[in-house]
């Protein structure tokens, strides 16, 4: 994925969004929509201590940096990270050199969810793409990091191997073609849009027969049109 323009950069948590419905997430980045329920109020209520402004706290062979900005040029994103701890490297083992520290650090992200673990990998993509601005950042290999979940309160182990690692490429690379576009996906109702936060606005029950019915009558059109040049 070439470089881009910063102002054309994705916010990082938005991948999590577009992994779980794609109208959602162009409501909330295209078309700057949105709504909160109690859901969402719990989400940043778990989220008020990971972003307690304490940067750099150390405990023996541990930093942890919480509410860390993040970036990828490469992949034309930007966002903060919930949690970072640093781990100190031992023997060969390869780190990151961080300023005003002896040694070298590994990094491993961590990211607060409200509830417990689900079905899907929309969690695991944004972990995932925070480990890829990390790397970038660090210039170091992250095998794993952790999702922490509010209802269960522990942490969930992710490797960040090849398979989810593509998948957030490819994603990232359809969110940009989309933001290009400038357009809005269209509704499509399914048993997931009673929970979400936008339901009100996106009303996919009507704009989804709406779109499709106007899609048949357009198709419909086209085809009589075309057989009365025919003949």
């Amino acid at each position: 994925m070439a470089d881009r323009h910063e102002d054309d950069y994705l916010m990082l948590s938005g991948i999590q969004h577009y992994a779980f419905c794609k109208r959602q997430w162009a409501l909330i980045h295209i078309e700057q929509y949105w709504s909160d329920n109690v859901l969402t109020f719990e989400g940043q209520r778990l989220h008020e201590k990971a972003d307690n402004p304490c940067i750099g706290e150390k405990r023996g062979d541990l930093i942890i940096a919480r509410s860390m900005p993040l970036v990828s040029h490469r992949l034309g994103v930007y966002g903060v990270a919930d949690v970072v701890e640093f781990h100190r490297c031992t023997g060969e083992e390869p780190g990151a050199a961080i300023p005003a520290r002896r040694g070298l650090w590994r990094p491993y992200p961590i990211e607060y969810k409200r509830g417990k673990p689900k079905k899907g990998a929309h969690d695991e993509l944004q972990l995932c793409v925070q480990t890829l601005c990390l790397e970038e950042m660090f210039g170091v290999q992250i095998e794993e990091g952790a999702l922490f979940y509010g209802e269960i309160e522990r942490r969930t182990r992710v490797d960040i191997d090849t398979s989810l690692r593509n998948q957030a490429e490819t994603l990232l690379g359809e969110m940009h073609d989309w933001i290009a576009l400038g357009r809005t996906p269209v509704a499509s109702y399914d048993k997931r849009c009673e929970r979400c936060s936008l339901y009100e606005g996106c009303q996919p029950k009507m704009l989804g027969k709406r779109t499709a019915g106007y899609l048949e009558n357009y198709l419909t059109l086209v085809a009589g049109s075309k057989e009365d040049r025919d003949a």
